[in-house]
């Protein structure tokens, strides 16, 4: 870590996202709702299989477990 060419802000952004993870997990969303990757402009295979990784993890997770306990009367 701390590679980027913009200093430290992949470093502070890592930092930012376990603490958002935190709250997720506090709140009853799920910490695996949110991921950080480090995918350079360069790199568009690994994003493009990150997409699709991410976006069959949110499926098996399914609709926010926040949207149901709003909705319930």
């Amino acid at each position: 870590m701390g590679d980027c060419h913009y200093l430290e802000g992949n470093v502070r952004a890592e930092r930012r996202v376990e603490y958002a993870k935190g709250l997720l997990d506090q709140i009853g969303l799920g910490a695996d709702r949110l991921e950080m990757h480090l995918i350079s402009s360069a790199m568009g295979r690994e994003f493009a299989e990150t997409t699709v990784e991410m976006t069959e993890r949110m499926k098996q997770l399914g609709p926010s477990p926040l949207r149901r306990r709003g909705n319930e009367k």
